[in-house]
This record gives structure tokens, sequence and C-alpha cells, in this order.
């Protein structure tokens, strides 16, 4: 059985209507690519057939047709409660065993979704970083060298490197956003008690949420309408953008290329949405920038305390120096009643502000400015974290829901992604800009099976275009491959009813305007349509008329061009 390399809802789905595989083929699947990345650090209780054999037990008494996440794999952030597995908040002191699970979990649990582990964490929710954690410094997904953001570490890389469809995060201070743009995927953070937070770990009790990672829109906002207290999310369109208008901070290694991006992002958002009729505005970012700063420079630390102050007192060996000085400045005797009721004022006074800016609008800023090696986070552990803080810290105390959105990747490869914000009752905006902001730069995949395969003699054009290889792969059984009688020789592959056999294709990826470039060099009888791939998928690639096959050699019995190919040297040097 071949997986793909990223899991989805979508996916997982069309694969056990169609009988193609079933759950515990996945899961087995799960935890061997959990113990290949185990040096990772993704996981506190790791995904294991003793845990989960329950959950697909219970997948016999469910039916596919009536249960949304019918075996879907996903993941548990370890400060979020499953029922008789330690909850450990990366604290092993503080570990108890829940008899039963956080509602979140139990409502996807219902349909049918399996659990497959919980995952590693900053320690008690407190930094943006992922090295903060006595069972490890969580890996970046695409580059280990580099943090993988928090707090919700491993919940967003088990996912980003196929080990989960979808896991389950928290988000305080943009836990729920950072690690996905840090690993290339999606993270969604509905508004303040839209999701119920019964079995959660409380880090600021009062701003908690919890959030969803995902490779996709639609798996975000499937879970969000099952897991949702006041009903799914009906779409709407925005009548206007928000872009800041002041110069934004970039940081780290590669400021100038995380800066290039955002440039980009914004010259194309605004032609997009221009197009599509919606209005862009430019608004100043200082208001934002202002009620970040209450988060952790004000009396606000001080619930963090509340919360777990009394545990601390007592285990402060138990807990990680970075972590207890940060909590433990919410004792400052300055943070007296007087100055909480300040900040209450100053953040009222900002809410009503931004309700006006946002009516009926959403705001998109970077989800981060920038990355950081973990070495480089241990050499300052406090101000990298705060860097990675500077567009997220504002959102819940604002009470805006939040959607993180992949754009591209730098020039070094690192991906860049931006968030978009709406408020608590405009939420339905978001599913339309993130769907906006995906398409922007959108790379289309598409298959090959002839002369532009890896090797092969026009394999220089795809490449030239900066065209990138994702993998070999078949189509299903509906086709048949011909040499053309064309100098030089073509394949023609050709869809048919019935006697057909898998074909070798290689799948690749253009930008969508280098896409369009390649296409219109497609001459006649070539053409581009959709071909099935063996795993039930469809992706673009090059199709054969019928009429030119009639005089034509039928090679399907290789398998493939690239045998035929080999097969016809050997011939001729005879």
């Amino acid at each position: 059985m071949i997986l793909p390399s990223k899991l989805s809802i979508q996916w997982l789905r069309r694969q056990y209507i169609n009988g193609g595989i079933s759950p515990l083929q996945v899961v087995k699947a799960v935890i061997a690519r959990a113990q290949a990345g185990d040096k990772m650090n993704i996981w506190i209780t790791k995904p294991n057939m003793k845990l989960i054999k329950p959950y697909l037990d219970a997948l016999k008494k469910r039916s596919l047709s009536k249960h949304k996440l019918w075996g879907i794999p996903f993941a548990i952030k370890d400060n979020i409660d499953l029922a008789g597995i330690p909850t450990t908040a990366a604290c092993c002191a503080y570990s108890y065993t829940p008899k039963e699970s956080a509602k979140a979990v139990k409502l996807l649990i219902a349909q049918g979704a399996i659990p497959i582990g919980k995952t590693n964490m900053d320690q008690f929710a407190t930094g943006l970083v992922g090295t903060r954690s006595p069972y490890g410094e969580v890996c970046n997904a695409l580059n280990p060298e580099y943090i993988s953001g928090g707090s919700s570490s491993g919940s967003a890389v088990c996912v980003a490197d196929g080990q989960a469809a979808f896991a389950l995060g928290t988000d305080t201070a943009g836990s729920g956003r950072v690690p996905a743009m840090l690993n290339g995927i999606y993270g969604f953070k509905a508004s303040i008690n839209a999701w119920d937070m019964q079995g959660v770990v409380p880090a600021c009790e009062s701003l908690d949420c919890l959030s969803v990672f995902a490779n996709s829109i639609d798996d975000c906002i499937e879970v969000d309408g099952l897991v949702r207290q006041n009903g799914k999310l009906f779409l709407q369109t925005p009548d206007c953008i928000c872009l800041p208008k002041d110069e934004l901070e970039f940081f780290g290694d590669f400021a100038q290329e995380y800066k290039n991006c955002w440039e980009e992002f914004k010259t194309n958002i605004s032609e997009t949405l221009r197009a599509r009729g919606v209005e862009v505005k430019y608004v100043k970012n200082e208001i934002f920038r202002e009620t970040a700063k209450l988060l952790y420079d004000g009396p606000y630390i001080a619930e963090r305390w509340a919360s777990l102050g009394g545990f601390i007192s007592k285990n402060e060996n138990e807990i990680l120096p970075v972590t207890r000085k940060i909590l433990e400045s919410g004792k400052d005797k300055n943070f007296s009643a007087a100055c909480l009721f300040d900040a209450f004022h100053k953040l009222q006074k900002y809410k009503k502000q931004v309700k006006e800016i946002l009516k009926n609008a959403v705001l998109i800023l970077p989800t981060a400015g920038g990355t950081f090696t973990r070495k480089q986070v241990a050499e300052n552990p406090v101000g990298t974290n705060n860097k990675m803080g500077l567009y997220t810290n504002h959102c819940n105390l604002l009470n805006l829901a939040a959607f993180a959105v992949p754009y591209k990747k730098t020039k070094s490869g690192f991906p860049f992604g931006v968030t978009a914000f709406s408020l608590s009752d405009k939420e339905s905006y978001l599913p339309f800009s993130a769907g906006i902001i995906s398409e922007l730069e959108k790379d289309v995949a598409f298959a090959v099976h002839g002369l532009h395969m890896n090797g092969m003699e026009l394999n220089r054009d795809l490449k030239s275009l900066g065209a990138k290889f994702i993998k070999k792969t078949k189509t299903d059984k509906t086709y048949k491959l011909y040499a053309l009688n064309t100098n030089p020789v073509k394949p023609g592959l050709v869809k048919v009813c019935s006697q057909g056999a898998q074909i070798e294709t290689e799948l690749w990826s253009l930008a969508q305007k280098d896409f369009a470039e390649f296409v219109s060099k497609a001459d006649s009888p070539m053409s581009f349509g959709k071909i099935k791939l063996f795993d039930g998928s469809e992706t673009f690639g090059f199709l054969c008329e019928p009429y030119a096959v009639k005089n034509a050699v039928e090679i399907t019995s290789y398998g493939g061009w690239k045998s035929f190919y080999e097969n016809e040297k050997r011939r001729s040097k005879k």
C-alpha cells in the first residue's frame, strides 16, 4: 500500500469508499512513519496499536456513510485530554490520567476519527518555538536544524510529516498558527468559546482556544464544523481586505527573503481581489501592535500564574528554567488590581476600534516575520520567542478568529505564510479569504509519461521552467500507450473502456504562470486533460487524440515509455 506523503480527510475517505485501503492499513503505515521519524521528537505518547485498537474496533459498529471522520487518524496535543492516556502538558510531574476525553475529542471520535497519540509541545503551552520540552526539541518537518514553532509543535509537525490527517492544538498567543507556517500547512483557530474547552489544561484561561492543523482548507473547515458549538460556518465574501500600511519587521538569517515574499504577496492579493470586486484597504498596524504588548508585558501574564502558580511553587525543579521564568513573572507585585483594570480598559478601547476597522472586513498579516535555528533559540530563548509572536499575540485578546495559510517558499526554501483575521461574528469570511490566498501561488501538479520524464531528452525544458519533481506513480488500468509515428517518436496515452493497463508516469509541479506556458507548447495530436491515477486521485497530464494511434504501435505491454525506450536502444545496437 502506498500512502501519499501528506494525508487528508478527503483522500482517505475516497479510498475507504472505493475499498482501496482499510483503516488498519492506514494505522499501521502511520505507526511505521512515527517510528521512522522518532528522532524528530514529535510525540509524548507515541502511536501504538494498544492505544489505537479500541478505536479501530469501534468502527465495526459505525457506518462509513453516516460518520464523517470514519477511519481518519488524528493527533492530540498533550494538554488536551484523551481518556485513559496521561496528559502531561510536557511536564512529567504534572501528569494525570483523565477518565474522559476533552469535549472536542469526544465529538471527533463520535464521528469515527481515530486518535493515534499525544503530541509534544512547549511546556505548559508557554512558547512559540517548539524547543521548550523535556521530551526533546521538536524538529521542523522540512529542516530539522530549524524550529518547528510552538507551542503546538508536535501537532503541526506530525501533520506535515504525513503521520496524521489532522491534529488538535491550542492557541493563546499564536500556537495554532506559527507552527502551521513554519511547517508549510494550514492552521485554523476559531474565536474564543466557539469550541468547548472542557478537558484542556489552561494556559491563560480567558484567552485559550483550541485549534486544528491540516493539509487543506477543506479539512480545517470540516473539523471545525464537527466541533463548533454554534453550528457550521456559512461562507461569506468580505466587502474589504485590510493590509497594514506600516513597514513591518522581519527577522532571522533570511529576513530579506521573508520580506520579499510579503511584498510580493501584497501585490498579488491586491490585484486578485480588485479583479473580483473586493476592496483593498491599508490600515495602521499600531493598534494591533499595542494590543499584543498587553499579553506578556502587562498583567495578563498573571492569569497564567493563577492557573499554574501553586503547582510550580511546589515543583520548581520539574519546570524548565525559561518556562519558570516566564510564568513567575506573573506574580510581579507591580501587577496590581489597578494595573489589571488599566489594561482591561485599554483593551476595551482597542476592541471598539478594531470592531470598526473589521466591520465587514478581514485583516491579513504575515503569520511570522522569519524563523530561527534551534541553536539560535537556545542562545537567546526569550528574544527569539518574542519575535515569533509579533503578528500573532493580538489575536485572542481581541477575540478574533484566525486562519493561517501557506503562501510560498522563500528563495532558500523556507515556508512563508500569512494569516487572515476576522471578528468573532464574521468568521464566515475566513474560508473565502483563505481560499484566495491559497490559490495565489499554488503550484499545478501534472503527469508526464514520455520525453519529459527524468533522464529523457525534453526533461531539460521542464526543469528550465522551474518544475519540481514530486514522485513516480502509475495511472489506473484504463489506459493504453502507443509509440506514435512522429519524428522523433513520441508516446501517446489514450484512455480506453477496457483492456487497459497501469502506465508508469511521473508527477511534477509548476507555478501557474509557468504551467500555462508549458501547456501552450503542446502540439497536436497531444493534448492536456485529467488523468486518473492508480490510487483514485486525478491530475493533469498529456493525453493523445485517438485518431493519431491508428498507424501507431501499441506499447502498453512495456508498462511505460522508459521500458520501451531502453528496449529500442538495445535492439538498435544489435
